[in-house]
C-alpha cells in the first residue's frame, strides 16, 4: 500500500515537474491559444491533478490504517477506492477536449493507472488473506 502511495505521488507530482509537455500537448491541440491561455490550461490541469492525487493519497493512508488497526471493512475500502481508481483513470486516458483530442496529455494520464496497479495487487491481496 505504500508503494500504492508513493506512485500516487509520483503522478501527482509529475504534472509540475513535466510543465512544457502538457504544455507542448496543449499548444498542439489549440494552435490559436496565446502563451497566458496555454499557461491557464496548464495551471488548470496541475490543480486538478493535484486534488486527484491527494484525495487518493488520503485513500491509501486511510486504507493502511484500516487495515493495521484490524477493521473487517478494509477490504471493502480498498475495493471501492479502487474502482473509484479505475474510473478516474480511464478518464485521464479517454476523455476528449473540445478539439476532439484526449485532453490530458498521454503521458500524464497512463501516470495515472501506475496506482491502479498498486490498487489491484492491494485488494488481491486483501481477499486472499483470512478474516
Amino acid at each position: 500500500m505504500y508503494a500504492g502511495a508513493g506512485l500516487t505521488l509520483v503522478a501527482t507530482l509529475f504534472a509540475f515537474i513535466d510543465r512544457a509537455g502538457l504544455a507542448d500537448h496543449i499548444r498542439a491541440g489549440y494552435p490559436a491559444y496565446g502563451p497566458g491561455e496555454i499557461d491557464g490550461a496548464v495551471t488548470a490541469y496541475a490543480v486538478l491533478l493535484s486534488v486527484v492525487g491527494a484525495l487518493g493519497l488520503l485513500g491509501w493512508l486511510g486504507t493502511v490504517w484500516a487495515v493495521r488497526i484490524g477493521k473487517g471493512w478494509a477490504r471493502w475500502l480498498a475495493s471501492g477506492l479502487f474502482a473509484i481508481a479505475i474510473c478516474v483513470a480511464l478518464a485521464a486516458l479517454t476523455v476528449q477536449d473540445t478539439n476532439g483530442e484526449v485532453g490530458l496529455a498521454p503521458l500524464l494520464g497512463w501516470l495515472q493507472v501506475l496506482p491502479c496497479a498498486a490498487g489491484l495487487a492491494t485488494v488481491v491481496l486483501l481477499w486472499r488473506r483470512p478474516g
